[in-house]
């Protein structure tokens, strides 16, 4: 019987080019990863095949080295920069005789230390628990003793330990899917309601480490958590930022993603996720002094395809042009004048009023604005304007009648209008009434 390697943080990681691969670019990305997670690097082992071993993911010969150099080197973990399947893992691990982890195993390790609010330590949670359930096979002696006995409608008799612990695993996991089905239900419900306010929001997306935490506080003045570590921010922070005009949108930091990023954890964490796909515009917040960016933006976009926004209107954001020389911050426009990519430094602020600007080019075709007169008489349609967050400004004239700015859907200002008695403004296009207002 084989019992189970204890973890450690003493690590040799093992990194295999395959065809069509950017070896060097993921031997990099894979070592960060790897630091970020506590490991102390002890090696990197490298080598090529044109297929993975069914059996050992790197073949006898390469697992014969792996092993060679955990002896040699006193090392507690091995980590591949690859996916394992559970009998690769277990068989690899006998071989060995060291704790072996995959890039999925690695990437939720990372997460579980990051997440920060009750909600992603339920989203991380979660993950890890449908991850592990796929590797509770037979074989590990830790898990084949008899447990007969533990408690009234606990266990039946002769229940191994393999077969509590995958009933406890189900058990849980179906919890954590009722708690995070209501966690979903509430951010809908906001959603909702921003929309029926007609407040747009406006997510930050792009790869871990592009600096959108930085970003997200040199917009709102906020202090969320920022960090040059990968994966700093898990859980998603919404905050109210006023463009130029003094038009009211939402701005939501979301979480980083990564190349090849477990399936288990775009699962887990949809509540999250979700934020992005029902987006009014996403800001795709690219390092721009990173060589591998173009790779980055496709591996971005890639996520965005398979959580269903990819179909969300975008624009790009090239951030840390302070660490470029030369660059200066700027608006790129396609062949119909509308902004598609801003040039900016979070860190140092350049570019970032122009952002604004950029962002309410953006949104400004979905909002309408209208002058409304409102008497005194009518200062509970004011009042339900303000709790809506639709008005822009408003002056006194000397007669104590409200001249109100107002961004609203003409359908829902029409009816506020009727109920207060009020004649409702004209429908104008909303073109001519944002260059009037502007």
């Amino acid at each position: 019987m084989f019992e189970r390697p204890k973890a450690g943080q003493k690590a040799v990681l093992v990194h295999l080019e395959f065809p069509g691969a950017d070896f060097d670019s993921d031997r990099l990305e894979f070592v960060e990863l790897c630091v970020s997670a506590g490991a102390e690097v002890l090696n990197v082992i490298g080598g090529s095949r044109k297929d993975p071993d069914s059996g050992l993911f790197v073949g006898s010969g390469k697992a014969q080295e792996v092993a060679d150099c955990v002896a040699a080197t006193g090392a507690e973990l091995v980590i591949f920069n690859h996916p394992l399947s559970p009998s690769q893992e277990r068989n690899l691990e006998k071989l060995i005789a060291a704790r072996v982890l995959g890039r999925a195993g690695l990437i939720l390790d990372i997460f579980a230390q990051r997440a920060r609010t009750h909600e992603g330590k339920l989203q991380v949670e979660l993950a890890q628990l449908q991850h592990m359930s796929t590797r509770l096979i037979r074989g590990w002696t830790h898990l084949e003793r008899q447990g007969g006995g533990r408690g009234i409608g606990m266990t039946g008799p002769g229940e191994t330990q393999l077969e509590l612990d995958r009933r406890l695993i189900k058990t849980r996991i179906a919890t954590l899917k009722r708690h995070l089905e209501s966690v979903r239900s509430r951010r809908q419900q906001n959603r909702v309601a921003r929309a029926r306010n007609n407040v747009p929001t406006v997510s930050l997306v792009g790869y871990t480490n592009a600096g959108k935490s930085t970003l997200f506080n040199a917009m709102t003045g906020d202090s969320a958590y920022a960090s040059s570590q990968l994966f700093a921010t898990l859980d998603t922070t919404v905050r109210k930022l006023q463009l130029p005009a003094g038009e009211p949108v939402v701005l939501a930091d979301t979480v980083g993603f990564i190349r090849d990023l477990p399936h288990d954890l775009v699962a887990a964490f949809r509540a999250t996720l979700e934020e992005a796909r029902e987006a009014t515009l996403l800001l795709h917040v690219i390092d721009s002094a990173d060589p591998e960016r173009l790779a980055r933006i496709s591996q971005v976009e890639a996520v965005l395809k398979e959580i269903g926004a990819d179909g969300v209107p975008s624009m790009q954001v090239f951030n840390k042009i302070d660490l470029r020389e030369g660059e200066a911050p700027r608006i790129e426009r396609d062949d119909q004048g509308l902004p598609v990519r801003a040039f900016v430094s979070a860190r140092t602020g350049e570019g970032i009023d122009a952002l604004r600007e950029a962002i309410a080019e953006r949104i400004r075709p979905q909002l309408q604005r209208y002058e409304l007169l409102v008497p005194p008489r009518a200062a509970r349609l004011r009042a339900q304007l303000f709790e809506l967050n639709a008005i822009l400004g408003e002056e006194l004239d000397e007669e104590g009648n409200f001249r109100l700015s107002v961004s609203l859907p003409w359908e829902r200002l029409r009816g506020l209008c009727v109920a207060a008695g009020l004649e409702p403004p004209p429908a104008p296009t909303v073109i001519e009434e944002w260059e009037m207002g502007l």
